[in-house]
């Protein structure tokens, strides 16, 4: 892949303290009545995850991507970084920085916080589209990988010693490249600016260990919420008649493909898109399908007067 890509314009905003987010452009100079598009990366994510996808959306959306308190270059402090709150966080980026009913793209965790962001603050929210979310499925078998490094994350103590060696022991590159191949993406078929970045951004955060502490936070409240899914499922249930497009990678490890079906089966009024041979980030693997599918289905759904259709594409098996 041999294109060139664009940073997007880095600005800050003080949510309780400071957020760091990129606005990538807008179109023609404006909105052109469009609604802004919000991404929100996963967990260990940032807004370079959008790198690739950004640049496809900006000629028909106000594209902007924020990080999550203790994630990418929004140093954590004193900070909670729990679902939960960053749940708060996404309402008061809403409210405050965009300022305008807006469509949610999350990712992975970032999913999971836009659903219930959306389900919070549904005056807020124009559309959801939810890129492997974290979602929870019937009992299914794990991945022995995923397992091992989530059980890790779990326990006290374990996680954080679990962290430090990872630091200690491999590079910035090293730790940048084994993230993509346990998401599924092999390093070389990305633009060597992703790479190139996520390094860099390694290398430059200042409050290491604050760091450590907020991935910990996001993992572990993470695990909670999926494993009494209750809330979560009422949260999906409150989104009936918003429009939301779900696409999920059938290679993807970390959420298995079962969940996003059963999912899928439960809300039948969502759109359910398949990507065959794609791992845990679409958005880096097949931007243009999931641009496509932004572009074509949501952004016009998410309109005023304009309601959400049941739709299921050709490659959903529900």
């Amino acid at each position: 892949m041999a294109e060139e890509l664009p940073r997007g314009e880095s600005r800050t905003a003080d949510l309780g303290g400071p957020v760091h987010w990129v606005e990538y452009g807008r179109p023609d100079g404006g909105t052109g009545g469009r609604p802004p598009l919000v991404l929100v990366h996963g967990l260990g994510g940032s807004h370079l995850n959008w790198d690739v996808l950004a640049p496809r959306l900006t000629p028909h959306a106000h594209v902007v991507a924020l990080d999550l308190p203790g994630f990418g270059r929004s140093e954590p402090g004193d900070r909670r970084a729990s679902v939960h709150a960053n749940v708060a966080v996404l309402e008061r980026f809403l409210a405050e920085v965009v300022r305008e009913p807006a469509v949610l793209v999350g990712n992975s965790m970032g999913g999971m916080i836009s659903i219930l962001a959306a389900a919070r603050a549904r005056d807020r929210v124009r559309g959801l589209g939810l890129l492997d979310p974290a979602v929870p499925g019937p009992r299914r078998r794990v991945d022995p990988l995923v397992a091992g490094v989530f059980a890790a994350y779990a326990v006290p103590g374990v996680g954080e010693r679990f962290l430090w060696l990872r630091r200690h022991r491999q590079t910035p590159l090293a730790r940048a490249l084994s993230l993509l191949r346990l998401c599924g993406i092999d390093p070389d078929a990305l633009p060597p600016e992703v790479v190139d970045r996520s390094v860099e951004m390694i290398e430059q955060r200042e409050d290491i260990d604050g760091m450590d502490r907020a991935f910990l936070a996001a993992a572990r409240s993470l695990l909670v919420v999926l494993a009494d899914p209750r809330a979560y499922r009422a949260a999906m249930t409150a989104l009936a008649g918003l429009p939301v497009v779900l696409l999920h990678g059938d290679r993807d490890r970390l959420v298995p493909v079962e969940a996003a079906r059963d999912v899928a089966r439960r809300h039948p009024a969502w759109r359910y898109v398949e990507l065959p041979g794609v791992g845990h980030v679409p958005q880096l693997q097949v931007p243009d399908r999931v641009a496509q599918e932004l572009v074509g289905w949501l952004l016009p759904a998410a309109q005023p007067g304009r309601g959400a259709s049941v739709s299921r594409s050709a490659s959903s098996p529900v």
